[in-house]
């Protein structure tokens, strides 16, 4: 079982990624009308798994729609979803993420959620947006607990105060980089001169690599790299998926863009993008002037959006954001010991404060 000890974010013992300042919650949630949910489900010895559904606002999803972007860095993945989202540039239904063999079901309950709405009635298709993570390392996945009914409790309870963290939702049974991790969030404000836009970050890190913070190898200073494996035709496998929101007014294409700049910060964490990796980012804007609501997709619209020379504050903020909500799924997570006994221990977050005030790597009071 997890242990239910405090955890610290990263900002609280003072490790600040980046120059630009988090919203007041330092989450996804800090973007206006962003609802967050989680379904966790710990039972007996072996089960270890969950799902957390995002939602781009409180209203119909499948009415008023709102634009996306997708990026892949690595394809191995079971996202569902995905091909629409790119040809048409935009998402209809809350996102849902949880592990890789309830992705069926997960759609399942998007849909129960979708119909569940009178105006839907008579929709022909619908695309559900799936993403995954393979938490087999602490879960019993082939015994696939999660019914479409519990799924759909993800979404529902969906809200707009604060995210919980760490191993919980669809992060409960996840792994990173050798430690126990889970779910992550961070923010970043512009400031007016360039916009006051917000943009936050959700990430469910399951991803192999070495980990770095703040550019110290915390991972080989402490001895533990999930690509140091014992048995040498054990191949280092992970995934993530990445889910950004923004209140700029962005094109789909410049959200492709933005989604696309997320792997920096993924990157600057350690993360190794492996053959056996998924590694999945969505991007999303919740600006009404972009909004695709029925009325403009029923004939010609007029929408306003920013341009081209004034997103690279955006894909600044993404990179921050981004490294900072994965080392928040790790310092939240807790040590946790799931299916055949196996124990998968929570990252020292004091010993590691220590290597870095000894390195000079903080770069100030928490913030």
């Amino acid at each position: 079982m997890s242990q239910r000890r405090a955890r610290a974010r990263a900002r609280d013992v003072g490790i600040v990624p980046g120059v630009l300042n988090p919203g007041a919650r330092n989450s996804i949630a800090d973007v206006a009308g962003i609802l967050v949910g989680h379904e966790t489900l710990i039972e007996g010895e072996n089960i270890r798994t969950g799902a957390t559904a995002i939602l781009p606002h409180a209203g119909n999803l499948f009415q008023d729609r709102v634009p996306a972007g997708l990026s892949v860095a690595n394809g191995h993945g079971k996202m569902i979803g995905a091909t629409q989202l790119v040809e048409l540039g935009e998402i209809e239904t809350p996102i849902v993420l949880t592990n890789t063999l309830a992705v069926p079901r997960a759609a399942e309950a998007i849909l129960d959620w979708t119909f569940a709405q009178s105006a839907n009635a008579s929709a022909r298709s619908v695309n559900p947006i799936v993403g995954e993570t393979n938490d087999g390392t602490l879960n019993a996945i082939e015994a696939r607990p999660l019914t479409a009914d519990r799924i759909r409790s993800a979404i529902d309870r969906a809200a707009a105060g604060p995210i919980e963290e760490g191993s919980v939702g669809a992060g409960t049974g996840t792994t990173a980089m050798g430690w126990k991790a889970g779910i992550g969030t961070s923010s970043r404000v512009l400031p007016k001169w360039l916009g006051g836009y917000t943009l936050g970050v959700l990430v469910q890190t399951n991803v192999p690599g070495s980990l770095c913070v703040l550019g110290a190898p915390i991972g080989r200073l402490l001895g533990v790299e999930s690509l140091s494996t014992k048995e040498k035709s054990t191949e280092p496998r992970g995934s993530i998926m990445i889910v950004v929101a923004t209140d700029a007014p962005l094109s789909d294409r410049n959200l492709t863009r933005l989604a696309r700049r997320t792997f920096v910060g993924l990157a600057r964490t350690g993360a190794t993008f492996s053959n056996g990796s998924g590694d999945y980012a969505i991007a999303f804007s919740t600006a009404e002037s972009v909004r695709r609501t029925s009325e403009r997709r029923a004939g010609q619209a007029t929408v306003t959006e920013l341009p081209n020379e004034r997103v690279s504050p955006l894909f600044e903020a993404a990179i921050e954001a981004t490294e900072e909500a994965v080392l928040n799924s790790l310092f939240a997570a807790r040590t946790m010991t799931g299916r055949d006994g196996r124990t998968i221990e929570a990252l020292p977050v004091d010993h590691v404060a220590e290597i870095l005030t000894e390195r000079g790597a903080f770069a100030g009071d928490p913030r």
